[in-house]
């Protein structure tokens, strides 16, 4: 009988010589179908020790082995012309399982992705469009997220005067998404990558950039060192104020500017007076987009670094300069 026989027949046959099996038998030791079990023979995978006089199929004592075997592989996604290669001892179970693995990482990856993505569409009730441009931002690969941000950075900035030291850190903050990463991480890649797309965004970094060159014509180019130093005293100061219950309005809050004021003086190469402090209040202003704030959290939160805490400190210092100057 040829290959064509019912597998029906094959399997009432119930046929056993010794320790030659059937496909019924085997069927009925191993749970699985007769249906499955013939189509892994025809395949090479199982293959038949023998057949009876009338033609049907029969198996030796490694065959059950065998489907256990093939069917622990197929249950872990391995496809049968890998499983013979480990059958025939081409590859190692060894191999199979390190390559498998890594193949199911990056199946998780993106599968961890695609959730983000549908948790975001979700909550935001985005549109078709939207959630297909979402799901685009999640799969994109490392290579093309490090090309996005780039991008974004080099059309915020482009043909401006700009600190190379600013630039650089702006580059060397780039967001880099774990080979596991939670998901918070992926719901701040999303956020971000929507963020630097955004035009608004784009054109509210690139006007405080191009307000701070003007500042920098004016009075000269900042020290890195110095700015550094100025951002701590600022963060200092200002939680000092907080801690001690002083609000920005509150005349207790004077001395506490002054010497934020006297220190931003010297960095910005200016003299301490009222007109500086009024130039200070409208450079603080003039880069006062919430969302560059928003920018640096989220790339902290996908990189897992420590998040940024100078807004509040900012926000604090903008408040005095201001009570101060309707005061």
């Amino acid at each position: 009988m040829d290959d064509d026989t019912s597998y029906s027949s094959e399997c009432s046959a119930g046929y056993s010589e010794g320790s030659l099996h059937s496909i019924g038998e085997l069927a009925r030791l191993t749970g699985l179908t007769v249906r499955t079990i013939r189509f892994w023979s025809d395949t090479g995978v199982v293959p038949p020790t023998d057949r009876t006089p009338a033609g049907y199929r029969l198996y030796g004592p490694d065959a059950l082995a065998r489907l256990g075997l093939v069917r622990t592989l197929r249950d872990l996604g391995v496809g049968l012309t890998v499983i013979r290669q480990v059958l025939e001892r081409e590859i190692t179970v060894a191999e199979v399982a390190a390559v498998h693995a890594e193949a199911l990482d990056v199946q998780i990856r993106t599968l961890r992705l695609r959730q983000a993505v549908l948790r975001a569409v979700a909550g935001r009730g985005s549109t078709p469009e939207e959630m297909e441009l979402m799901h685009k931002l999640a799969t994109l690969s490392d290579q093309e997220r490090r090309r996005l941000i780039n991008e974004f950075i080099d059309s915020a900035f482009e043909g401006l005067d700009v600190d190379p030291g600013f630039l650089a850190s702006m580059r060397n903050g780039m967001p880099e998404l774990p080979e596991d990463p939670s998901q918070e991480q992926l719901d701040a890649w999303v956020e971000l990558a929507e963020l630097v797309q955004d035009e608004g965004f784009r054109a509210g970094i690139r006007r405080a950039a191009e307000d701070q060159t003007r500042a920098w014509q004016e009075s000269g180019r900042p020290d890195g060192e110095r700015t550094q130093r100025a951002a701590r005293t600022i963060k200092e100061r200002t939680a000092a104020a907080r801690e001690a219950g002083i609000a920005p309005d509150d005349p207790a809050a004077r001395p506490f500017l002054d010497e934020m004021a006297v220190v931003l003086a010297e960095v910005s190469r200016r003299e301490d007076g009222p007109e500086f402090r009024a130039w200070l209040l409208e450079r603080l202003e003039a880069g006062n987009d919430p969302r560059y704030g928003k920018y640096w959290r989220l790339v902290a939160v996908i990189n897992g670094w420590a998040l940024p805490d100078m807004d509040p400190a900012t926000e604090w210092l903008k408040a005095a300069l201001r009570a101060e100057a309707h005061g």
